[in-house]
């Protein structure tokens, strides 16, 4: 089919990638505009924006997809379909609308559940023990739209986001060929979301970051892993030359008890409003991700540290 491509973020790729190797006509790929990125915060295009450029597929950055102008461009492209992956703008009906068969978007979560920007730590830090992803035939409402395929997968004890958003990419990626093939043969069928279980993964804001240990441990824990890699859940760690800021990114909840922010062992397990969480992997700021004996080896933490 004659497609265009709607994504941003590598979650996006994986798709991009799986429908181009089955042999559909991109015409073209839209992403959000090159935004800061790095130490230096140069302009740079958003991985979406980068795949299309290096294989020569023509890319557009609107910064809205409501000017007029961009609904015309978008209509003039003639398509079978547009196909939309965490591209980051709500499309008005118009461009829904403008392909033959439609817009369709492939989802990370089992909807009604988690509609919204973050679906995979949500589902993480809320304790979900399965997930999965979806493509839907696209309406104007936020995620609403009817269901024609679905893969469910499950979450682990030890799972990060950073570890279930690759593992949903690979799933998803390949559910979104095989439901494009059947749109394209006409095969495809859409049920509608069930009435019920609806949830908004409204997007992390920095200000949820911090960990706060006098919460439960199973919720300390799955903040650490549902914000892991990134934004990275972080604590202070007292030194002699003041605050340390130290990222947590994988731990685990223990039976254990004390003060709340109190190291109960030489191996960091701390101590939580209920029960300890025991971390395993940390990143101190201006360093790189360690586990947690290398982290100890260059910083120890002793027994009755308390953690700001």
């Amino acid at each position: 089919m004659r497609i265009a491509f709607l994504g941003t973020p590598d979650f996006a790729v994986a798709a991009l990638a799986a429908l181009v190797e089955v042999g559909h006509e991109v015409a073209c790929v839209y992403s959000q505009p090159p935004a800061p990125r790095g130490r230096g915060q140069d302009l740079k295009p958003s991985p979406v924006h980068a795949y299309a450029q290096d294989r020569g597929i023509p890319v557009r950055t609107p910064v809205s997809m409501r000017d007029p102008a961009e609904i015309e461009a978008f209509a003039a492209l003639e398509l079978d379909a547009g196909v939309v992956v965490a591209f980051g703008q709500i499309l008005p009906r118009e461009v829904l609308d403008a392909p033959r068969l439609g817009c369709f978007n492939l989802h990370a979560s089992l909807l009604p559940r988690w509609r919204g920007a973050a679906p995979i730590q949500r589902a993480i830090m809320a304790g979900d023990k399965l997930t999965g992803v979806e493509v839907m035939q696209m309406t104007e409402g936020l995620d609403e739209g009817p269901v024609l395929a679905s893969e469910t997968l499950r979450i682990d004890a030890l799972e990060t986001a950073g570890t279930l958003h690759d593992r949903l990419a690979d799933v998803g990626s390949a559910l979104l060929a095989r439901t494009m093939a059947a749109v394209e043969r006409g095969e495809a069928r859409a049920k509608p979301q069930a009435a019920e279980g609806e949830t908004y993964a409204k997007k992390v804001r920095p200000k949820e970051a911090r960990i706060r240990w006098t919460k439960p441990a199973a919720e300390v824990d799955r903040k650490v892993r549902g914000l892991s890699p990134f934004p990275g859940a972080w604590f202070e760690l007292p030194t002699e030359r003041g605050p340390v800021r130290v990222k947590a990114l994988l731990s685990q909840a223990e039976e254990a008890g004390g003060a709340p922010g109190r190291v109960l062992d030489d191996a960091l397990l701390v101590a939580c409003g209920e029960g300890a969480v025991r971390l395993l992997r940390v990143q101190r700021e201006g360093r790189g991700p360690q586990d947690a004996a290398t982290f100890l080896r260059g910083l120890a933490v002793p027994t009755g540290t308390v953690l700001g």
